[in-house]
């Protein structure tokens, strides 16, 4: 599950509180196997060694409001677990989330 930040600041207090509450639910539950929040686009770092020679260029691979702030790694049972957990997860850091399975 990917957290969609579009605001430039931090999560408050209180969705940091919730997150906390989220989290333990998850490692209670079974369902958690690893999360963690991401630094803002502006102290990312982009390597890019296709061709002959590494490519380093400072800032995200792409400009936009929106961005990935963080994410949980999961195991849920199917589809319909997942669609919870991402709903719930979303009410608690008060953003967006994307879910995707692991190939």
């Amino acid at each position: 599950m990917s957290v969609i930040q579009d605001r430039p600041e931090l999560g408050t207090e209180q969705e940091q509180a919730a997150i906390d509450v989220f989290n333990a639910r998850l490692q209670e539950q079974g369902h958690w196997i690893f999360a963690g929040g991401l630094g803002f686009p502006d102290t990312a770092t982009v390597v890019d060694n296709r061709g002959g020679e590494a490519l380093v260029t400072d800032g995200p691979f792409v400009e936009s409001k929106e961005f990935l702030a963080g994410f949980w790694i999961l195991e849920a049972a199917d589809l319909d677990v997942a669609l919870a957990l991402a709903a719930e997860g979303s009410k608690a850091c008060n953003r967006r989330i994307e879910i995707r399975p692991f190939l």
